[in-house]
């Protein structure tokens, strides 16, 4: 975990380095440098929502886990190099968000980081095993709807930036409701 946890704290630090306001500006040229920041701190809070959800969901997964097998090693990796990439389409969005790529390239690793999550809990759900008969920590079936709708509302909007261009992003605000919607399920039935 300590490993897992190093990783988003390094790129949820990372997300920051490109906000920046050039020094000794009048204030008239200040102002405008303060405004052309709105991008950055736009894609900012947006992967900041993205890696905190997924770092949260990382622990929950492997909570109750005792063990590992190469499998889990193998897509823990893989989800920590996208993890880690992040700030890298965080940075296209935020200067070429404009750019119908940037969107793609952001959804793509979005997409991937939740498909790489999503198989990591079904292997640790398929493998009982490996939580030497600890109860999961959330609703395997909640949850791995939850991460299936993050999983297509990404993709679903590689083909949509293709179309519309960079106004696909506004597809990712579908998330809210429905994130709601499902933690309420699984506060109702943790409740049961």
């Amino acid at each position: 975990m300590a490993l897992s946890d190093g990783v988003f704290a390094i790129a949820i630090t990372l997300l920051v380095l490109d906000i920046s306001v050039p020094q000794d500006l009048d204030p008239a040229r200040f102002h405008q440098a303060l405004a052309d920041t709105l991008p950055n701190l736009g894609a900012y809070a947006v992967s900041l929502a993205v890696l905190g959800g997924f770092w949260r969901d990382h622990r929950a997964i492997f909570r109750p886990v005792r063990q590992v097998d190469p499998d889990v090693m193998g897509l823990t990796l893989l989800g920590l190099g996208l993890a880690a990439l992040l700030p890298f389409p965080t940075a296209l969005v935020s200067e070429y968000g404009h750019e119908r790529v940037s969107v793609v390239i952001y959804s793509a690793t979005v997409a991937a980081l939740g498909a790489v999550h999503l198989a990591l809990a079904v292997v640790v759900a398929r493998r009982p095993w490996l939580r030497d008969g600890a109860d999961p920590v959330r609703d395997e079936f909640l949850y791995a709807v939850d991460l299936g709708v993050t999983v297509v509302v990404f993709v679903v909007t590689i083909p949509l930036a293709l179309v519309v261009g960079p106004a696909a992003m506004w597809w990712w605000l579908v998330l809210l409701p429905v994130k709601v919607w499902l933690g309420r399920k699984e506060d109702a039935a943790a409740a049961e």
